[in-house]
C-alpha cells in the first residue's frame, strides 16, 4: 500500500496554541496517521504520513480552520511510514532564526516555470540554498551557493559575511519553502532589493520539472533522510570510507557519535554502519 507524505507550512497568527495542540493531536491520532506538526504564535509547520484516504482526511480538516483555508501541501508517496508516531508540539518559532521578523514582507513567489526561464535568461542570477550544510552535501541546484551552517538560525551570520551588491537578483530555495520565506523577509530587513523565493521549494519544482536543474537527492528530515526527487538523479556524494559515490546517508551507529555520514553497502558492512574503526570498535563491543 503506498503511503502518502505531507509536507506544509504557514504564516498566520495563532493565539490558542495549546488549545489547538490538544484538538490536532486527538484529530491525528484519530485518523491513525503519523508526524511531526509544530505550532507557535507565528504559523504551523509540519509533515505527516498515512494512506491515501487518512491524508486527504487531514488536507479537509486542517483546510476547514479559517487560518488555514489556502494552506499549500507538498506531496511524495512511500512504501512505508518514514515516521514512527504522532507529535505536536508547541515551539517558540515553526522555524528557528533568533530574530524579530516581520513575515509580512517576504521576498516575491518565482514559481518553477519562472525559475528555469530566468535561470537560462539571466546568467547575473544568484541561486542561494536557504537549507543546513549537511543538507546541500546530497543534492543541490546547479551552480548554487550553498552556505556553509549546520542550523538555519546561522543563516543570519552567513548573510553578514556575504559580500555582494544588495540589488543583485537572488533566487532562495529550500526544500518545502519555509526556510527561503523567513529568509528572504531577513534579507529584505537588511536592505537586500531583489530578493526572490521559489515557490513550493525543491519538491514541488522536482515534480513538476524533473531531471533539469537540481542534482543529487534531497535529504529529508524523517527516517528516509533522503528523498530521489528526481527519476536519473546524478550522485554528488561520496562514500566515507572507499570514496565511492553513494548516496546512502546514514546517522553513525555508535550513538555517542551519531554523524551524518554517507557508506556504500559494502562499507556499511565493514565498519558496521560507522564513520570509522573507533566507532565500529564501540558498536561491536556493544553488541557483545
Amino acid at each position: 500500500m503506498d503511503i502518502h507524505i505531507l509536507l506544509f507550512y504557514k504564516f498566520v497568527e495563532i493565539s490558542d496554541t495549546e488549545n489547538l495542540k490538544k484538538i490536532h493531536l486527538d484529530f491525528c491520532n484519530s485518523l491513525g496517521i503519523k508526524g511531526k506538526v509544530l505550532l507557535a504564535t507565528e504559523g504551523i509547520n509540519g509533515s505527516i504520513s498515512g494512506n491515501k484516504e487518512q491524508v486527504e482526511k487531514y488536507k479537509l480538516e486542517l483546510k476547514s480552520d479559517a487560518r488555514f483555508k489556502d494552506i499549500e501541501f507538498k506531496e511524495e508517496i512511500s512504501s512505508h511510514h518514514p515516521f514512527d508516531k504522532m507529535v505536536v508540539k508547541i515551539k517558540k518559532e515553526i522555524i528557528k532564526l533568533n530574530k524579530k521578523i516581520d513575515m509580512g514582507k517576504v521576498g516575491e513567489y518565482i514559481y518553477p516555470e519562472e525559475f528555469i526561464k530566468l535561470i537560462d535568461e539571466n546568467k547575473e542570477v544568484i541561486i542561494l540554498d536557504t537549507r543546513n550544510d549537511y543538507e546541500s552535501n546530497v543534492g543541490k541546484f546547479k551552480n548554487a551557493i550553498t552556505p556553509k551552517i549546520e542550523a538555519f538560525r546561522q543563516f543570519p551570520e552567513f548573510i553578514e559575511s556575504f559580500k555582494i551588491s544588495k540589488d543583485k537578483p537572488i533566487v532562495m530555495y529550500c526544500t518545502g519553502g519555509i526556510r527561503c520565506e523567513k529568509a528572504s523577509a531577513y534579507m529584505i530587513q537588511q536592505g537586500f532589493t531583489n530578493i526572490k523565493q521559489l515557490h513550493g521549494g525543491i519538491i514541488n519544482f522536482c515534480q513538476k520539472f524533473p531531471n533539469t536543474l537540481w542534482e543529487g537527492s534531497c535529504f529529508v528530515f524523517d527516517k528516509r533522510l533522503t528523498s530521489k526527487i528526481n527519476q536519473n538523479s546524478s550522485v554528488i556524494t561520496n562514500c566515507a570510507h572507499c570514496e565511492i559515490l553513494c548516496d546512502l546517508y546514514r546517522n553513525c551507529k555508535n550513538i555517542q557519535c551519531n554523524n551524518l555520514i554517507f557508506l556504500c553497502n559494502l562499507c556499511e558492512k565493514k565498519f558496521h554502519a560507522s564513520c570509522s574503526e573507533k566507532c565500529g570498535d564501540i558498536v561491536i563491543n556493544k553488541i557483545k
